[in-house]
């Protein structure tokens, strides 16, 4: 692209400000952080999980951005959102709190995106529970995360047990294999968590399965 020429359409920002069926909600300034991360399914078929339904729109956006290949699997408390399956579509009805709930949602899907009720604990266990049924090479997103600050929500600046604040301790787990110290051992998340990516009111991470890192190597023969 060259320098001046305006940036390529978002085809999940067109498709949204388009939109003539489902109603569906999101930020805009969430659609970039989105295509940044998920361009790379588009055209395959990618296993989709997404918790909050509400009218369904973001479900028919999904399709329409990953294509007629993908599966589009919502998740919600509330029955009334049965109405949004169809092609290529699955709903199914029950609390994202519920650790059971969650195992019986089976996967592996290959993206996970977290835009259900928004509180401290429906975060925190959703990603706990459901980061195991997510593919090896496969993208979890939890938005709203600006409700970390909210105490109508649970959280709060710095407060204890918010989804932001335990977001900060996976880079302290990512980096257990470095520690020298015996209460931060090699973990879960040390061997499959390969990278976050925190934007406002967005957290991104990426799994992988990760070996402990080799030491550096002296490789040539410069020197001063």
């Amino acid at each position: 692209m060259s320098a001046g020429s305006p940036a390529p359409a978002n085809p999940l920002e067109t498709w949204f400000r388009a939109n003539q069926g489902r109603a569906v909600y999101k930020w805009p300034h969430y659609f970039p952080v989105y295509h940044r991360h998920l361009a790379r399914y588009r055209g395959t078929a990618v296993a989709v999980l997404e918790f909050g339904v509400s009218h369904g729109g973001s479900l028919q956006m999904w399709r329409d951005y990953f294509g007629p290949a993908c599966q589009v699997t919502g998740a919600d408390i509330d029955p009334r959102c049965l109405v949004a399956a169809g092609d290529g579509i699955t709903v199914v009805i029950g609390d994202q709190e519920d650790p059971e709930f969650l195992a019986g949602l089976g996967g592996p899907f290959d993206v996970i995106i977290d835009d259900g009720g928004h509180s401290m604990t429906q975060q925190v266990t959703t990603l706990n529970c459901m980061w195991p049924a997510l593919a090896d090479g496969g993208t979890f997103i939890t938005e709203d995360t600006h409700t970390s600050y909210w105490p109508s929500c649970g959280g709060g600046y710095r407060r204890p047990g918010t989804f932001t604040e335990h977001a900060k301790t996976m880079i302290d787990r990512m980096h257990a294999w470095q520690s020298q110290d015996p209460a931060l051992l090699p973990d879960m998340w040390t061997r499959t968590l390969a990278g976050m990516h925190a934007y406002d009111s967005v957290i991104v991470f990426d799994k992988q399965a990760r070996a402990e890192p080799e030491p550096p190597a002296n490789i040539g023969t410069a020197s001063f």
